[in-house]
């Protein structure tokens, strides 16, 4: 396994595992056009980052977990959007944070992308 499809697969379950451990923070995120309560989207975004990690993590299925990490980088996005709305008057810190996570999203996708790709060319 390389070091980046390491570090993805390590980076998604530790953020999966938060998703059970730590819901809160994830709840307050929820878009609230969504249907449904806050925790259930919370929990099934969990479930969907470790098995996307567990993708990643295996040589057979990596490419597709490199493009579903992608993916879900991408879906999760509304979330964060909508973080920076709530917090667009909270301290400065916490809006650094907040607006620090749009722009992050980017080299995230990318991250997913290469992976499957750098997958691709092993085969």
């Amino acid at each position: 396994m390389s070091k980046s499809s390491l570090l993805l697969a390590a980076t998604l379950t530790t953020t999966g595992v938060l998703h059970f451990a730590k819901p809160r923070p994830f709840d307050r995120i929820v878009p609230r056009s969504l249907p449904g309560r806050a925790r259930t989207w919370t929990y099934a975004s969990g479930v969907a980052e470790l098995a996307v990690a567990a993708a990643v993590a295996v040589p057979r299925t990596r490419r597709l977990g490199g493009l579903a990490a992608a993916g879900l980088f991408a879906a999760v996005f509304p979330a964060n959007i909508k973080m920076a709305v709530d917090w667009r008057k909270a301290p400065p810190k916490q809006r650094a944070i907040a607006y620090g996570r749009l722009p992050l999203q980017v080299p995230l996708v990318l991250w997913g992308l290469s992976v499957a790709e750098k997958a691709k060319t092993r085969r």
